[in-house]
């Protein structure tokens, strides 16, 4: 998917900033990516955690911040830190002349947000926001098949991001190799839109273009999270966004921690439906479904659920390592792909202004008292060339 380095060339220098939960889900898939990356060392505000993380893996710690980004070898930071802490470090990075790889959000406001673009720019350097899965297995296998038409023009998406009830889920329980705990509190605060609607709004950008217009609801349906719940609480806790795009397609997309989990993707074609069942596994199989034109079909459909579908297959598969607890992504793909993209001289197909999008639009969806409930963006992201595979 992501070339081999060529022989003799030697791995990109990269370091976290924040060694939390994330941290060791970043670390879990490192070594996917050998050939591309070389973690040069690691630092965190709080000291503690930081040593407990690099005594585990066994990699440097730095003192300060300041002494990871004066190390020269140091080419991409990785800012893993809280997301109230993403704007202040990833500034401090690109000041010191680092590629920035950042956690989502980009920034917890538009103009911050904004800020990093043109700080980027100014600096020629490259800035990326994650998610990257729309550069994985299933998302490239989705998109080719939407691109060629396999069930004619697309119409409609259904996505779904329901996480169901985790304030209930025993999360103080979720617990990473270093003993990172999911950080509840901040999760909450942030929001489950800001955290996860970039996982359908990539994939949905990448096929279909900018985001012309956003029609939103957004509620905080259970103010009492429990023991972790945060101060004065009003996040939301549930969205629904209608998003325009060019061409007339239209997507629904939900994002919550109260409704059942769900994480399907169906774009419904004039001809059928093409679909995943998990968009947080890059291993998901991708489905073609016919529409059911006979009277058994739909019978068939309905009461037996044979729906006549068949998997298509990607056109290439990895062996990738992930995390043991948590979601079945490779979520060092981002960084590598940014490492190759820095070093044959081209733009991350991430980076920029495609981040920024992102980031405006989740913005959007889960702001409706800033954005109003209906809002036209203003940024426009650059197209998302496909990865070599699934070009041809």
């Amino acid at each position: 998917m992501i070339q081999a380095k060529a022989e003799g060339d030697s791995p990109t220098g990269i370091a976290f900033v924040g060694t939390g939960y994330v941290a060791d889900l970043y670390m879990a898939t490192l070594s996917n990516w050998s050939d591309h990356l070389r973690l040069c060392g690691v630092y965190d505000i709080q000291t503690s955690r930081q040593d407990r993380f690099a005594t585990y893996h066994k990699i440097e710690a730095y003192a300060s911040l300041d002494a990871l980004l004066a190390d020269e070898s140091v080419k991409i930071v990785v800012n893993l830190t809280n997301p109230d802490q993403h704007y202040a470090v990833s500034c401090a990075a690109l000041e010191a002349g680092r590629h920035v790889y950042s956690e989502k959000p980009l920034a917890l406001d538009l103009a911050e947000a904004e800020d990093l673009v043109a700080r980027a720019e100014a600096a020629d350097r490259h800035l990326v926001c994650a998610p990257a899965s729309v550069l994985g297995e299933a998302a490239q296998t989705l998109i080719k098949a939407v691109r060629a038409q396999v069930r004619g023009k697309p119409r409609l998406v259904y996505a779904e991001l329901d996480d169901g009830l985790v304030h209930r889920l025993g999360y103080r329980n979720w617990k990473t190799v270093t003993g990172a705990t999911w950080p509840a509190e901040d999760e909450f605060a942030t929001g489950c839109t800001l955290e996860h609607a970039g996982y359908a709004l990539t994939w949905l950008v990448a096929m279909f273009g900018p985001v012309r217009r956003v029609v939103t609801e957004a509620a905080c349906l259970i103010t009492d999270k429990g023991p972790d719940t945060p101060p004065k609480y009003t996040t939301p806790d549930f969205t629904c966004a209608c998003l325009s795009f060019d061409e007339g397609v239209v997507a629904r997309l939900t994002n919550s921690i109260v409704a059942l989990h769900d994480h399907r993707f169906r774009v419904f074609c004039e001809n059928g439906i093409i679909e995943t069942a998990e968009t947080w596994d890059f291993c998901a199989p991708v489905r073609s479904i016919p529409i059911p034109e006979t009277r058994l079909r739909r019978q068939a459909q309905k009461l037996l659920g044979l729906d006549g579908g068949r998997r298509l297959p990607p056109v290439a598969q990895r062996r990738i390592v992930t995390a043991r607890r948590g979601a079945r992504m490779d979520f060092a793909l981002g960084i590598a792909e940014m490492a190759e993209a820095i070093a044959a001289g081209r733009r991350p197909r991430l980076a920029g202004a495609f981040s920024l999008h992102i980031t405006e639009v989740s913005l959007a969806i889960q702001h409706p008292e800033r954005f109003g409930h209906v809002y036209t963006p203003q940024s426009t992201p650059q197209p998302v060339k496909p990865v070599d595979w699934s070009a041809a």
